[in-house]
């Protein structure tokens, strides 16, 4: 049976004001930030293995890691629309090309239950974050570890109405599948070279106010 809608969010940067990466990086690893910064923009290795490197080097008990991702500044809007979707019969799902290890306890801090998470698996090893992505998963990703246009094609065909927040280029393949792309930061600018209609959204709350313009995902009818 088709359900009626689906609302699926990246996490950093989404979800969140800043990515996971940066928080580490601005705390432990200045004096080099500037490498690393310019090492992640000119792509000079996979997403994936960018990641595995520095999450491994935090070297950090695991108490003190999970203060660090206390530190992610949580959009103060999304449990209020993820609730606001949920409360309308609709499924909010998280796609992540960082790890569940610091969204499963993001989630956990706010109260924010029933929303299933596709990323990479992570867990503590070491005093760092060891990533664990699966080759052998249908939606592997050389790049980013997951393929969130694969997993968006599973997804939507199970709805009637898809919806997609996202802000950065792992994005942009997702988010043109989506009935509607709400488009933070650099994503709009990619969505624009495509010529794909886009919401441009600063937060979550700019969401919620589309949503109850369109009369969805209120909970009660749209009244």
């Amino acid at each position: 049976m088709t359900k009626r809608f689906l609302f699926l969010s990246d996490f950093d940067g989404t979800l969140s004001d800043k990515d996971f990466f940066h928080v580490i990086i601005d705390r432990y690893f200045q004096k080099d930030a500037e490498k690393l910064y310019a090492d992640w923009d000119n792509k000079v290795t996979t997403d994936l293995d960018y990641l595995t490197r520095l999450f491994q080097a935090i070297d950090r008990d695991e108490a003190g890691i999970d203060e660090d991702i206390l530190r992610i500044p949580f959009d103060p809007d999304a449990k209020k629309v993820i609730e606001r979707v949920q409360r309308a019969g609709g499924d909010f799902v998280v796609i992540s090309a960082g790890t569940d290890y610091y969204i499963k306890r993001i989630f956990q801090h706010y109260g924010i239950q029933g929303v299933k998470i596709y990323s990479n698996p992570g867990v503590y090893s070491n005093r760092g974050i060891r990533l664990q992505p699966d080759p052998e998963s249908r939606y592997y990703s050389e790049m980013y570890g997951i393929d969130k246009a694969k997993i968006v094609r599973d997804l939507m065909k199970d709805y009637e109405i898809v919806y997609f927040a996202g802000d950065s280029r792992p994005d942009l393949e997702a988010a043109m599948l989506a009935d509607t792309a709400f488009a933070k930061g650099k994503l709009q600018g990619l969505l624009e070279a495509e010529n794909h209609p886009y919401v441009p959204i600063g937060g979550f709350a700019d969401i919620e106010n589309y949503l109850l313009n369109e009369g969805e995902a209120t909970g009660n009818g749209g009244h």
